[in-house]
């Protein structure tokens, strides 16, 4: 009889603790959010979801490089949920409710357009989903409220901006004048302001020519191209980026914009593969960070790089390098979290609070949550000159910016920093 009673309370034990196993093994439901259509989709949407596929798939593996070597989240596999960026603000905040409420994801991964993560933070913060944005670049994100679920393990549009004043300055001197086409909304409203006020901390005497602000998706910048060949600007500024910096290009290299004069493309790393023939040496190319051929040669960047290409038959962009960084940048948080609580699986409020001021490696070197009460990551950057060689777009006198150079210190705002004078 006591044998049978010991036989039965191991039963007992035995399925009380099945659920808790099998529960620990359930995959890591990740909503993830890029543009699948429309313009957006082949320049950024799509490089990107192919790092999210191939990011997914080698960690599921358990390949990832030391230390994401460990199976998925955790030990958990990552379960992809992908949908489509693509539609007005209204519409992306219904699919990210829908996301949480209906596909109940655990986490989400997203967003390429600041007017995008403008309207999904409070939304995430009403949800109280944890959601780290990978790309979009406004600073006022975390410059103008604050949250405890919404992270950026990307750098803002501020670094970009300032980067490319002190390109111009190392590599030009003194320049008498410039002149920006950029979109009106968030994002090329902060990179031209942020670039035209470093340019006159640098240079009181620089003289602002014209700044355009055609609406986004617009596609045809002819008059525009027409009014900065019509200023003689010394150096033109563009944050352009999806189908409108595919068709700036074609539209305004023929025209000869890009001749005479230094042109500025801050996001323009995403077109060199694609339109190398038609960018002229001499062209100012970004890539929002040490991302694509301004990405280090360690670990990660061999393992990312040489897979994702062999996977897809052309180089990952710097949209890519930012999707993979984010994944592994909640990987990173994620394991932080469930060493931290007994091996648990962590809760959103967890994994926020390992990713606070976390600092990680990943494809583009190192990265720290520095800024925005620890929400914010910050990172080096570096700009170059584009030289065809044997048909092929490369990259020369490339120079590179400490983190700290290049990004205001935690709890200055972008625009008084740079009018201070970059004061670290």
């Amino acid at each position: 009889m006591e044998g049978l009673k010991k036989v039965a309370v191991a039963g007992v034990i035995a399925a009380a603790l099945a659920p808790l196993g099998a529960f620990a093994q359930q995959p890591v439901k990740v909503g993830f959010v890029m543009f699948l259509s429309g313009p957006a989709a082949s320049p950024f949407g799509v490089p990107a979801k192919n790092a999210a596929d191939f990011v997914v798939d080698e960690l599921n593996a358990g390949k990832g490089p030391a230390p994401y070597g460990k199976v998925g989240f955790g030990g958990s596999k990552i379960e992809m949920v992908a949908i489509d960026e693509a539609g007005p603000t209204t519409s992306v905040v219904t699919e990210y409710r829908n996301l949480v409420q209906r596909s109940n994801v655990d986490l989400v991964i997203g967003y390429i357009s600041s007017g995008s993560c403008l309207a999904i933070a409070p939304v995430a913060e009403e949800l109280k989903k944890f959601t780290n944005f990978f790309d979009c670049g406004t600073p006022r994100i975390f410059e103008d409220a604050s949250y405890k679920y919404v992270f950026r393990t990307s750098p803002t549009a501020t670094m970009d901006s300032v980067g490319a004043a002190f390109f111009v300055r190392d590599t030009k001197g003194k320049v008498k004048s410039i002149a920006g086409v950029n979109q009106n909304y968030a994002w090329g409203q902060d990179s031209w302001g942020d670039f035209e006020a470093s340019m006159k901390q640098l240079d009181p005497g620089v003289e602002v020519k014209t700044s355009q602000m055609p609406k986004l998706f617009a596609g045809q910048y002819n008059a525009e191209i027409s009014s900065l060949l019509g200023t003689g600007a010394d150096v033109i500024h563009s944050s352009f980026w999806d189908g409108d910096l595919e068709a700036f290009i074609l539209q305004a290299s023929p025209r000869g914009l890009f001749d005479k004069r230094t042109v500025i493309l801050t996001t323009g790393e995403t077109a060199m593969h694609k339109l190398a023939a038609q960018i002229p040496d001499g062209t100012v190319l970004g890539a929002r960070g040490p991302f694509g051929p301004y990405a280090p040669d360690n670990a990660y960047n061999r393992w990312f790089a040489k897979g994702f290409e062999a996977r897809f038959q052309a180089p990952p962009n710097y949209a890519s390098y930012q999707m993979a960084q984010a994944i592994l940048g909640v990987k990173a948080a994620w394991e932080k979290a469930m060493a931290a609580n007994g091996g648990k699986r962590p809760t959103n409020e967890e994994v926020g609070a390992a990713l606070e001021h976390l600092a990680f490696d990943g494809p583009g070197g190192h990265v720290r949550m520095a800024i925005g009460k620890g929400h914010q990551a910050i990172m080096e950057t570096a700009y170059g000159m584009t030289r065809n060689v044997g048909g092929k777009l490369t990259m020369v006198d490339v120079k590179r910016y400490p983190a700290e150079t290049v990004n205001p210190p935690e709890g200055v705002k972008s625009a008084d920093w740079i009018k201070g004078g970059f004061k670290k």
